[in-house]
């Protein structure tokens, strides 16, 4: 299974909303609400606001919510003891419909649904195989090859950098795409931009040991802009606000956020050093398969976001715009086609089946 930290657990953080629609956006329509229908969601150790997989699952959770007229409550999770505890309060509320979130879960999620088989759960950023669990996940490293193009792109020192918290798939996957898309920049423009912090080849790199702690995150990137990296891509959830913040400090560098747009989810300072962010489209995918429970047609094949059904992209430049060439612009376009119409396949082992 894919293990990043053991960490996380109970905190019985509430937030009860009314809402739930037909489809991945959220049309307010209450004709489709189902009378009782509600849904609980744990969270990993990151807690809601996490800047990650967890708020962005319990934004699409609110969505669905506000689209279908349902009952949602987030059980947040705040040690690894309450991580089963957490799951097993979400099944007796006698909800329909579970989402844990991350790696962590898996175990809890896999045993409350293989005792209760009338609930249908969903787990982000895991694979359980299960008749009743419907995993959500995400081949980032099609959109990661997009921002690593871009970062060798823009570099001025010809040197770029990654780390992550741990060395699991879902962490490495991003890892992989960066390097591919680096490597890629280099054979069409006959340069040599150096990434630093991954080896494809090995599978092995730089890593803080944890997703956080932002000091190690700031440490890790001060030691990376040292060696000469101007554009830096920290794969490690909380651990990445120590990089935006080491990149404050150090004209001219510039990070790439995960998961979400770092531009909209992260303090306001570190706007201007966020060059683009790898999304998981999670919001959307959570409305869409909330809304397809409701309608009873809930299936446990896995949801994989990837280019071409809009779960996976590259977010604005926003404030560096105008350090991205229009030609590199249309590059980054053309790869994104590529990628979606199969002409370009990006692989690694990580990606998810």
């Amino acid at each position: 299974m894919r293990r990043l930290i053991a960490v996380s657990a109970l905190a019985a953080s509430a937030l009860l909303l009314a809402g739930c629609a037909p489809a991945p956006a959220p049309a307010a329509t209450t004709d489709a609400a189902a009378p009782g229908y509600c849904a609980r969601m744990v969270t990993n150790s990151g807690g809601l606001e996490d800047r990650s997989f967890n708020q962005s699952s319990w934004q699409g959770l609110q969505e669905a919510a506000t689209a279908y007229s349902i009952d949602t409550q987030a059980i947040v999770s705040v040690s690894a003891n309450d991580l089963a505890p957490n799951v097993t309060a979400a099944v007796a509320t006698g909800c329909a419909f579970v989402l844990t979130v991350g790696y962590e879960l898996a175990d809890a999620t896999l045993a409350e649904a293989t005792a209760n088989a009338d609930t249908h759960f969903a787990i982000v950023d895991e694979t359980v195989d299960a008749p009743n669990v419907k995993p959500i996940i995400f081949d980032t490293a099609q959109a990661s090859l997009l921002a690593g193009y871009l970062a060798a792109g823009v570099s001025k020192t010809g040197i770029v950098a990654t780390f992550g918290g741990g060395n699991q798939p879902p962490v490495t996957l991003f890892m992989d795409g960066f390097a591919d898309g680096v490597a890629l920049y280099n054979q069409k423009h006959a340069t040599n931009v150096t990434v630093l912090g991954w080896d494809k080849a090995t599978q092995d790199g730089l890593f803080t040991g944890d997703f956080e702690d932002v000091n190690k995150g700031k440490a890790y990137t001060q030691g990376l802009i040292g060696q000469g990296a101007d554009v830096i891509m920290p794969v490690a959830g909380q651990v990445g606000e120590g990089a935006a913040a080491a990149a404050v400090e150090a004209p001219g560098v510039a990070i790439i956020w995960v998961d979400n747009d770092g531009y909209d989810s992260l303090p306001a300072e570190f706007k201007p050093v966020l060059l683009t962010s790898v999304l998981k489209n999670t919001q959307k995918a959570v409305v869409a398969i909330v809304g397809d429970d409701v309608a009873g047609t809930f299936s446990s094949a896995p949801y994989v976001g990837t280019l071409a059904n809009g779960g996976v992209d590259i977010a604005s430049f926003h404030d560096l715009a105008s350090r991205v060439p229009a030609d590199l612009a249309a590059e980054i376009d053309g790869l994104r086609a590529a990628i979606i119409d199969g002409s370009l396949t990006v692989t690694s082992p990580s990606t998810p089946g």
